[in-house]
């Protein structure tokens, strides 16, 4: 059989009948997005949605790549949570990059002031982790996966993501699809990350609770039902006018749901108004807006914070923003993430774990290192040291070749190829320390169909494969981080124009799409 276009060449009565149950699907299971912010005077009370950015066809992806960069997945939540346990060396990185970066001394500082005065009070850390991953070919073939980064702060649309894996999965049951070579049952894969990752966060819940009350034994099957848990909820932390509020909620609606924990969505700007601790073990309480008024409030105590805001510098306007995510980390609430954590995840650390020397100090296993090293694109330092001229080098030299990437998340902040050189020029040449230079990765091109804002937008993409991970850990000192929970969560596609450099999806460079494996 003659091999079939993909995706299939479609008459204007298929694809409208398809865009049809494409929007529909959408709209009716959730797959949406708030409308950007110059449709807000058309939207009062945010009553109106729009679909999310979504691919209308699955993009096919290696099967074995596919397989492999999820195997490796806790290997890599067990790496930054060791190098998050490790003050000392992740303190000697960060030092440096807070000479040049404001934003990373402050959260160093935040770390160095609780050292100083009042000690952690939490016993265990949450990381929701996701390692972004392209399939790098030569010679136009694939030769395997490379990471792009690793996230440890707001790792978002994990819940859309699955979304959209069961889109693609109904459109093809239900005939709206026409027949491709390529879609069936099995190479369409069921994406569980808005379940494990909804459990990664119920769990550390659980673990919380076996920690303030170990007499009573707690376990997530009996909050299931016995209603929400009593006098106990998990806290998000998110941004003002969140237009991915909605990637949130249905974690939200995972975890009440399921588990029959509260959980409780607050603003950074409005923590102080609705929080406070109880000394001496600092306990986190949360006063709900609508008792505060009340004669008899209600008070929950928070088990986790879990911010899906305070990831980059815009998050905090004033000092008082950095007040309270001091008095967010001093709190005896399990924390995701850290600061620790969360600078665990600097594209710095990511630079230096690229050196098979330090790789090796996190993680013994040779199988397992050799695994995780073979991801691994070349990255280098911008600093003065050998490798570091040899960076500044290249970049005037081969700019073509390369991406140079600041300690930053959320997208949107990286500057590429011929640019390079003169945004080095722009900036002082003392902040280059702040900056990684990597080496471009070479997916390969598929055609696919873009639903952007209700418009379609065919041609040439390429995908970036996001896996996810939990873990929950407790450092043990000189035994070591001690993980209670280690799991691979799902995956997310995000594809877009082989001709944009950007993929950030809330950043509106990509869109949110799905795996069809092939090989």
């Amino acid at each position: 059989m003659a091999e079939q276009a993909y995706p299939p060449h479609l008459t204007a009565e298929q694809l409208s009948y398809l865009v049809t149950s494409f929007t529909d699907y959408s709209l009716s299971h959730g797959l949406v997005v708030r409308p950007v912010p110059s449709f807000v005077a058309q939207n009062p009370n945010n009553a109106i949605a729009t679909t999310a950015p979504v691919t209308l066809w699955p993009s096919p992806f290696p099967k074995n790549l596919f397989t492999e960069a999820r195997a490796i997945q806790t290997a890599c939540n067990l790496l930054y949570a060791r190098v998050a346990s490790d003050e000392s060396w992740l303190g000697e990185l960060t030092t440096e990059l807070s000479k040049v970066d404001d934003f990373i001394a402050s959260l160093w500082a935040i770390h160095t002031r609780i050292k100083a005065e009042s000690g952690y009070r939490h016993k265990y850390s949450l990381g929701l982790f996701r390692s972004d991953y392209m399939v790098h070919t030569e010679d136009g073939k694939p030769v395997g996966i490379r990471q792009v980064e690793f996230n440890t702060i707001a790792s978002s649309f994990g819940t859309l993501s699955s979304k959209v894996s069961d889109l693609h999965r109904f459109l093809w049951r239900s005939g709206a699809y026409p027949p491709t070579n390529l879609i069936n049952d099995i190479s369409l894969p069921r994406n569980e990350a808005l379940e494990r990752l909804a459990e990664g966060l119920a769990k550390a819940h659980e673990v919380y609770m076996q920690d303030v009350a170990p007499e009573k034994k707690y376990k997530l099957e009996m909050s299931r039902t016995a209603g929400p848990t009593e006098s106990f909820g998990i806290m998000f932390v998110v941004q003002e006018g969140e237009r991915n509020a909605f990637d949130q909620r249905w974690l939200e609606y995972h975890i009440t749901e399921k588990y029959g924990i509260r959980v409780f969505r607050i603003s950074l700007p409005e923590i102080r108004k609705y929080t406070h601790h109880v000394r001496p073990n600092y306990e986190l309480l949360f006063v709900p807006p609508h008792a505060l008024s009340s004669q008899k409030q209600e008070v929950f105590e928070i088990s986790v914070v879990y911010f899906r805001a305070g990831y980059g510098p815009d998050d905090y306007p004033t000092q008082e923003e950095w007040n309270t995510r001091y008095f967010l980390e001093e709190s005896r609430a399990i924390k995701c993430p850290t600061v620790l954590t969360q600078l665990a995840g600097s594209k710095k650390v990511q630079q230096v774990l690229a050196g098979k020397a330090n790789l090796e100090k996190f993680i013994t296993d040779e199988q397992t290192k050799e695994r995780v090293f073979d991801t691994f694109a070349a990255i280098y330092p911008m600093d003065t040291s050998e490798d570091g001229l040899r960076a500044r080098k290249l970049a005037f030299e081969e700019p073509h070749r390369f991406v140079l990437k600041p300690q930053r998340e959320g997208g949107g902040n990286n500057i590429y190829k011929e640019k390079i050189p003169e945004f080095l020029e722009s900036i002082d040449e003392e902040t280059w320390q702040g900056y990684i230079l990597m080496e471009l990765i070479h997916p390969p091109e598929v055609e696919n169909i873009v639903m952007r804002n209700g418009q379609m937008m065919q041609g040439k993409v390429v995908g970036e494969l996001g896996v996810y991970g939990t873990v929950i850990w407790k450092d043990g000192g000189d035994q070591g981080v001690k993980a209670v929970y280690n799991e691979e969560a799902g995956v997310l596609l995000r594809t877009k124009g082989s001709s944009s450099e950007e993929g950030g999806v809330a950043a509106g460079f990509g869109c949110i799409d799905s795996c069809v494996l092939v090989g």
